[in-house]
């Protein structure tokens, strides 16, 4: 065997000095305060039964899709989750993706076009980041969830251009960051980019399922998926099972199935994967308002033992299930952790460069299953250690 590459190692070098190496865990019996599964649905016997009954139903007896689907991948039950997910998310239409990741890099990697603009959020998820690295249009990224420095960018990179009169301007942001947990003002936003005819781009990966009267997601909470060019809806976070999809109008479906390589060139989703999905949301609409109530309970309980704790110095302001604590320094947070973990709970300790140098953080996810004694000790032993 050759020897390991000298630059590779010296990169994994740094990271260990640095004290931010990643490392794959282990499964744990601590308090759950890290997974996305907000709503419990990951581990909803109720709901896996569901999927089982379904399958029997539909007498799917098939393992894997054989392909992608332009060659033999694409099963009947696609057209019915698309077909379901263009209604519940009040879109023309809808296309499916292995994961939200493939959703990003083949949306971006696709879409914008040599001559075009794209102005990100400067959080914006690392899969946006990767495909914007995939296109031949020009991205430039805007302050968090600041509009005023959004057009400061925009008026400053189209004076600085020549000729842009065929160009598209692509704005994009998420409707609740992952990190963050934060929302930028969607409605100004919205109002902005219908003014200059701007294509506005959400990505809902951590709103479906909490925001909205049954869980749609954020930009229809506040009715403004009339506005949007195109939407992200991941299905591995609140949703409990696996995949995403791009919701737009029946043009945009159909330059995806045509350009997104990322789609094209996958070996589409297995059947159960499908009717998985399928179930999720059937269970969201009929038996899920308990459990997103519950979460809209257990997140306003957090927020308010935050205060009386005194630690509202520390927390990024947010109403999402995501409530992140800063304490800078990989060291520090590291440790903070490592002591929950001691005491019972799984908090994860978001380190640089995951996040910028200085803004290392807990990040505190709140699920419909925590117990108000589980948030309350949690906090009540996060303010010793801190």
């Amino acid at each position: 065997m050759s020897d390991f590459p000298n630059k590779l190692q010296r990169k994994l070098d740094k990271r260990y000095n640095e004290n931010s190496i990643r490392q794959l865990g282990e499964s744990s019996s601590l308090v759950d305060f890290s997974s996305n599964d907000y709503l419990g649905f990951a581990n909803n016997e109720e709901l896996f039964s569901k999927t089982f009954q379904l399958l029997l139903n539909k007498n799917i007896a098939q393992n894997g899709a054989t392909g992608s689907r332009l060659l033999s991948g694409n099963y009947p039950l696609f057209s019915e989750l698309e077909k379901m997910l263009a209604e519940f998310h009040n879109v023309e239409n809808a296309l499916v993706f292995n994961s939200g990741y493939d959703a990003n890099i083949g949306f971006f990697g696709a879409v914008p076009q040599r001559g075009d603009f794209v102005f990100y959020d400067e959080w914006i998820h690392a899969s946006i980041r990767d495909g914007l690295l995939m296109t031949h249009a020009k991205s430039y990224k805007f302050s968090h969830n600041d509009l005023t420095d959004l057009k400061k960018k925009i008026t400053t990179i189209l004076q600085s251009k020549t000729d842009h009169v065929d160009s598209e301007i692509y704005v994009v942001t998420e409707s609740v960051f992952s990190m963050d947990g934060d929302s930028p003002d969607l409605k100004e936003l919205v109002r902005f980019c219908k003014t200059n005819a701007y294509r506005l781009v959400i990505d809902e990966a951590h709103a479906v399922g909490v925001f909205g009267d049954t869980g749609q997601g954020l930009v229809q909470e506040l009715g403004l998926q009339n506005h949007v060019f195109a939407r992200l809806v991941t299905f591995g976070k609140a949703m409990g099972v696996h995949g995403a999809a791009i919701l737009g109008e029946n043009r945009l479906k159909e330059y995806l199935v045509n350009f997104a390589r990322s789609f094209i060139y996958s070996t589409a989703l297995a059947p159960y994967s499908t009717v998985s999905i399928v179930s999720a949301y059937d269970f969201l609409v009929n038996e899920g308002n308990s459990e997103r109530q519950q979460l809209k309970e257990n997140i306003r309980f957090f927020k308010e033992e935050v205060k009386k704790k005194k630690l509202n110095s520390h927390f990024i302001e947010s109403d999402s299930a995501i409530q992140s604590c800063i304490l800078p320094s990989n060291d520090m947070v590291k440790s903070v952790s490592d002591k929950l973990a001691i005491k019972g709970f799984d908090v994860k300790a978001i380190l640089s460069p995951t996040v910028p140098q200085g803004t290392e953080r807990l990040r505190f996810c709140i699920h419909s299953y925590n117990s108000k004694e589980e948030l309350g000790l949690v906090l009540q032993l996060l303010s010793t250690y801190i």
